[in-house]
């Protein structure tokens, strides 16, 4: 084999936000909006990178390169997953690796990680390659780590596994949840979440009020526990209370924003159950909880509240190889 396509699928947090990096559970569903990645061997000693979506053309590098140099931010996990493979599994031919979004990467749906799960993928099957699910995390984990210095994992998790699931990291804890729908519609506030900083802020409060910052990861990680049992159930008034709970928590931790509040506002007031931020806050997307009554209200009210409505589906696979 020497061509080969692999997608995987973008994510949305569920619950869990910031308490999964410091040993909390979430629940992370994927979403049917795919990266996908093309690797083929070159035959020569080159590593060639072609990215329209990420703004990059003709990016290449000799393979004793890899990692070194100045390596563009769009770039960075590719070229460290290589890396990382290169070590483990070595090979004297490099490759041109393709890449294709079916979203932009400003939306907060993982691109990073889906980047690099279909990538990793795509190579294990290039050469012949037989990793399980926890292998292929392991491999995606290191290179995030290098690139990142920390990382729970989770969107790496939901990229190899797809669905919607329960996740403890680093992947210590990976549960599928078994639910036929998951009816919840997702807003996006037009703006772009700065993660790093707002890692880094939470983390300053940390070190300033550990016992109350770990006391609000508790309770996130209560909520949690909480979605698993009612996902389970199909209750989905009960899901909306865990929402608003989730995003009051979120507002202790000073990562909500006028965008989101605007948007979270206007869907409860429009009949959702609940909404939440998904992931970083900050900006990016909400969720809103609804049932078949209230979806097209919760949807206009979005959009009269300068949302966009992300018309994407959840529960979705994980990566699989193309034809």
């Amino acid at each position: 084999m020497n061509k080969v396509t692999f997608s995987a699928p973008g994510k949305l947090m569920l619950s869990g936000s910031y308490a999964v990096v410091h040993g909390r559970p979430c629940v992370v569903t994927s979403v049917d909006q795919r990266l996908y990645v093309t690797v083929e061997k070159n035959g020569a000693d080159r590593f060639h990178l072609e990215a329209p979506d990420l703004g990059l053309m003709a990016y290449s590098k000799t393979l004793s390169e890899l990692g070194t140099k100045d390596v563009p931010s769009a770039v960075k996990f590719i070229e460290i997953l290589y890396k990382h493979f290169l070590v483990d599994y070595p090979q004297e031919k490099g490759i041109i690796v393709k890449t294709k979004s079916d979203f932009s990467s400003s939306f907060g749906f993982g691109s990073s990680s889906a980047v690099t799960v279909a990538f990793a993928k795509a190579l294990c099957k290039l050469y012949g390659v037989s990793l399980d699910n926890k292998e292929l995390f392991k491999l995606c984990y290191g290179a995030v780590i290098e690139v990142q210095g920390v990382g729970s994992g989770f969107d790496l998790a939901s990229a190899i596994w797809g669905g919607t699931i329960y996740y403890v990291s680093p992947a210590k804890v990976v549960e599928p949840i078994e639910i036929k729908k998951l009816p919840i519609v997702v807003g996006y506030t037009g703006v772009k979440a700065d993660t790093p900083t707002l890692v880094r802020m939470i983390d300053q409060k940390l070190k300033r009020s550990p016992v109350k910052v770990e006391d609000i990861f508790n309770q996130v990680g209560e909520v949690s526990d909480e979605v698993l049992r009612t996902l389970g159930h199909e209750d989905w008034e009960k899901l909306g209370e865990l929402f608003n709970q989730h995003q009051e928590l979120m507002r202790k931790l000073g990562v909500s924003s006028n965008e989101l509040e605007k948007l979270i506002e206007a869907s409860l007031k429009a009949g959702a159950y609940g909404a939440s931020l998904s992931g970083a806050g900050g900006g990016d997307c909400m969720l809103a909880v609804v049932d078949d009554h209230s979806r097209r209200f919760v949807e206009k009210a979005i959009e009269a509240a300068g949302g966009e409505v992300m018309s994407v589906s959840l529960n979705a696979s994980g990566v699989r190889m193309e034809k």
